[in-house]
């Protein structure tokens, strides 16, 4: 086959999307980098091509092949990489992380933490001037406490830890929101995520589940990522994976695949995130890092995100 020959396709599809509603089209032609493309390659083309957001199931029909030049394809346009000016006004920090309180519980089954003095401010008045004193705090928790980051010594015994970590997985990242609110299904799949460019960022998954936290609700039926879709983004070099959910992954699977998948790739996972409608669909920078504890695969942060100025603001 000559490989200078360019391809097109003339198809039917019909979408179905997760929130509600369909489309359907017509002899849509599209650019294929090569004449053998199967339909689930050509699906995922398809709702990149037109940006098609939370888009459930994609049936291809009526095929055809059409050799001629390419008339280029729509790529995804999102904004670009955003880094506030020193000095700017206007940068706005949004919180994404839960307080944590004594008592508080996270991930239903493990203990609250447990918060208290190890010196009083009474106490401590023995050992200053007059007037002089100190609280030195003292806190027992187990470390998937509030909103938290996985890194891949969680998963395997050989990976790294959050000491071994890199700061530029978890500082300073080009970010981007996948909204799933309103699906009707619990799995993200892989659909959800194609019209985004994923690569090098930070890939924050806005399912709004963040609502029930601190309820029984929370643990019950919640949102999360598929197998095929942790793949997919591993595939394409995702920095780092978010989400405001109990856990990245289905409870009921043993397999933990989307933990497994991405923690296997270095990639870090961020659970029990908060706030996330907020954000712009991109165009922020996320940050989230835990203190570098050797032996360690999991610890709280601070989660993040600093943006430009609000529409309307100056």
């Amino acid at each position: 086959m000559d490989d200078n020959v360019q391809w097109r396709v003339g198809l039917d599809a019909e979408v179905t999307f997760g929130n509600g509603g369909d489309l359907r089209v017509r002899d849509f032609r599209l650019d294929i980098p090569r004449a053998d493309i199967d339909d689930d390659e050509l699906a995922d083309l398809f709702i990149r091509h037109l940006g098609l957001l939370m888009v459930d199931k994609v049936h291809i029909s009526g095929k055809r092949r059409i050799r001629e030049p390419h008339k280029g394809s729509r790529r995804t346009t999102e904004e670009g990489a955003w880094h506030a000016p020193k000095g700017a006004s206007g940068v706005r920090a949004i919180d994404l992380s839960h307080p944590i309180r004594d008592g508080m519980i996270t991930y239903p089954g493990l203990p609250g933490p447990v918060i208290g003095e190890h010196l009083t401010r009474q106490d401590s008045r023995a050992g200053y001037a007059p007037g002089t004193e100190f609280s030195i705090g003292r806190i027992s928790m187990v470390a998937n406490t509030g909103t938290y980051v996985d890194s891949p010594f969680h998963r395997f015994a050989e990976g790294v830890d959050l000491a071994a970590l890199p700061l530029d997985r978890l500082t300073d990242l080009d970010g981007v929101v996948v909204r799933v609110t309103g699906a009707s299904a619990r799995a993200i799949d892989r659909p959800a995520l194609l019209p985004h460019d994923v690569a090098g960022r930070a890939v924050l998954i806005h399912t709004g589940w963040d609502r029930h936290f601190g309820t029984e609700r929370y643990g019950v039926g919640h949102p999360y990522l598929t197998r095929d879709a942790a793949a997919w983004l591993a595939e394409q070099g995702a920095a780092l994976v978010g989400i405001d959910s109990v856990n990245i992954d289905d409870t009921a699977d043993g397999t933990r695949p989307a933990h497994t998948t991405l923690l296997a790739a270095g990639v870090p996972i961020v659970e029990h995130l908060r706030g996330l409608d907020a954000l712009p669909p991109s165009g922020f920078r996320f940050h989230a890092v835990p203190p570098p504890v050797v032996g360690m695969g999991s610890f709280p942060v601070r989660a993040y995100a600093l943006c430009g100025p609000a529409d309307g603001e100056a």
